[in-house]
């Protein structure tokens, strides 16, 4: 997996930096989780605080083009951030059978 980010834009106002990326990957397309694992570690940042906005594919390429965000606390992400995309790739609950 290597990454390539395209853009990289501070907002003061929401206290976040709100990247562009390029992922280039083999074999099967990489889960939420694990693009978000990579993101933390090259930008030194907890991945609790990252948040994955858009991804796309393009068919027959091994590419994913996708947007991030990465805030500053937990609080401020939590009051920003819609309530959908924060429960994106999380693990579902087991459900009773």
């Amino acid at each position: 997996m290597d990454f390539e980010i395209t853009r990289d834009v501070r907002n003061e106002l929401l206290k976040r930096r709100e990247l562009t990326f390029t992922l280039t990957f083999d074999g099967p397309t990489p889960s939420r989780k694990s693009i978000q694992e990579k993101l933390a570690a090259l930008q030194n940042k907890n991945e609790n605080l990252i948040v994955l906005d858009l991804e796309r594919t393009r068919f027959g390429k091994m590419e994913l083009f996708g947007r991030a965000r990465i805030y500053d606390d937990e609080e401020t992400k939590t009051s920003t951030e819609r309530e959908y995309l924060l429960k994106r790739g999380e693990p579902k609950a087991e459900s009773e059978a």
